[in-house]
């Protein structure tokens, strides 16, 4: 149920990453998911030590875990838009 827990969080936080990001239309669901999991995981190592609390993938579903996750999913837009562009938007 964890695992099922973070694919559908995930994809909801990749989805509004991609927005967020103006990259929606480029990519589709499956990427909108991938986006969103490694985000939360990224978040879980880099943002949640700063901000406190545990991090997503842990099973931890506060307003903490799910910004951390969302900006980690931000992020690692960012980081694919400038290797793929050569910018970030």
């Amino acid at each position: 149920m964890g695992l099922l827990l973070i694919i559908v969080v995930g994809g909801i936080l990749g989805w509004l990453a991609s927005i967020v990001m103006r990259t929606d239309a480029q990519q589709g669901i499956l990427l909108n998911i991938v986006v969103g999991i490694v985000g939360a995981f990224l978040a879980g190592f880099l943002i949640t030590p700063l901000i406190g609390g545990a991090p997503i993938t842990s099973g931890a579903m506060d307003i903490r875990s799910l910004l951390a996750s969302f900006l980690g999913a931000i992020v690692l837009l960012g980081i694919v838009n400038l290797f793929r562009r050569g910018r970030v938007r």
